[in-house]
């Protein structure tokens, strides 16, 4: 039965993404049919095989001793501050991003990840049937950031068509960058986060190639990342540093205001409706939870958590995912996981529009007049890696 809902649920999922299409006629079939395969194949091997366990628990060791010696540096500062046996948020799971972000600056440093990211894009331009740029913006959106990674792109960003735009825009808001995944980590399973950002990566070319078709000549299809002006090691290292305590300072005032608002919300819908705000989403989004997956006695909670990242942010809904009080099965647990690790939440939208508005303003414009399509697009992402999920759990 749950193959037969699965399979339907993906119908569902790739259906609204055909009905809201610019053009269906240029839909390329092919391209998405070998992707889907793909998000299966690797699915499979994330989650169901000895060389997945195996690949998953080497990199969830090495994320686990990173955030050791992140905790290192935040103990020395901050050490003292919490109660034993307590556990802060602030310092247990965003301050670590500031040591993230300086190993990210440091193998920009010294070039590894542009050549890594450079060459993934191209290998990929060769399956999605989409541009060298596109491919390119995907893969660095994943390592760099939803805002960072256009800064690269930054010789394009004026050149770049309406429906261009729409795409790198898009992958940006369907993956997460590296700099926050072990703080992901710290809350889900390892293997849920790496699932997510390999099918995301793939789930991204797929709605987009259907929501947003397109043909790139071969005179447009020109890759020129933005070399960035010399810099000493120090240099670098410090503003790495300095950007990674900002996007930890930046979540946690989100967090603040997002679950602040949240529990006013409730309140006074519980007080009217004797149904607080989240459960009354949860009903919302329980369908769409049921067709990708969840049990139907499961939906309703899930729908809320699901709910809950689209309207503030993911780690509000990993926190109350995280809290355990749902006692969601294994695969209920996996599907809403999946589902959490991505940007697709309203706060995106302002935060892709203004990154691209800084860099070029009438295109930032651009952007946000699209941003309700984007979060409706990255949505259907994280919905597609969810169903899958939910078919090879």
């Amino acid at each position: 039965m749950k193959y037969l809902i699965g399979i339907v649920g993906l119908i569902v999922v790739l259906g609204i993404a055909w009905i809201a299409s610019n053009d269906r006629k240029k839909v390329k079939v092919k391209p998405i049919i070998i992707m889907i395969v793909l998000q299966f194949i690797l699915g499979f091997i994330l989650l169901n095989t000895s060389a997945g366990n195996w690949l998953i628990g080497g990199i969830a060791d090495g994320f686990g001793n990173l955030l050791s010696y992140a905790a290192e540096g935040v103990n020395f500062v901050f050490g003292g501050i919490v109660n034993t046996g307590q556990m802060s948020f602030f310092l247990s799971v965003l301050l670590p991003i500031v040591f993230i972000s300086a190993l990210i600056g440091i193998l920009q440093h010294w070039r590894i990840l542009p050549f890594i990211i450079k060459y993934i894009g191209l290998a990929l331009s060769k399956i999605n049937g989409m541009g060298k740029l596109e491919s390119y913006n995907a893969v660095a959106s994943a390592i760099l950031g939803q805002s960072e990674v256009f800064i690269s792109v930054k010789k394009e960003l004026g050149l770049l068509p309406k429906h261009r735009l729409y795409t790198l825009c898009a992958s940006a808001m369907s993956t997460v960058s590296m700099s926050i995944v072990g703080s992901y980590m710290v809350l889900l399973k390892p293997e849920y986060v790496v699932t997510a950002l390999v099918l995301n990566l793939f789930g991204g070319f797929i709605i987009a190639s259907i929501v947003n078709p397109y043909e790139v000549t071969e005179q447009e299809d020109i890759l020129e990342v933005k070399e960035e002006a010399k810099q000493s090691f120090f240099e670098v290292l410090g503003e790495y540093i300095m950007d990674g305590f900002k996007v930890a300072i930046t979540v946690a005032a989100m967090l603040i205001g997002f679950v602040a608002i949240i529990a006013m919300i409730n309140a006074i819908f519980s007080g009217i409706f004797g149904l607080s705000f989240q459960d009354l989403l949860g009903y919302v989004f329980a369908p769409f939870a049921f067709l990708v997956g969840v049990p139907w006695n499961e939906a309703v909670h899930a729908g809320s958590i699901m709910a809950t990242k689209m309207v503030s942010n993911e780690f509000v809904a990993m926190t109350d995912l995280a809290k355990g009080n749902f006692n969601f099965s294994g695969r209920t647990t996996a599907i809403v996981s999946v589902f959490l690790v991505s940007f697709a939440n309203f706060s995106s939208i302002g935060i892709i529009a203004g990154a691209v508005k800084s860099l070029n303003d009438k295109q930032g414009i651009v952007v946000a007049r699209f941003g309700l399509k984007l979060l409706f697009g990255a949505t259907l992402v994280s919905f597609l890696t969810a169903t899958i999920v939910g078919l090879i759990y």
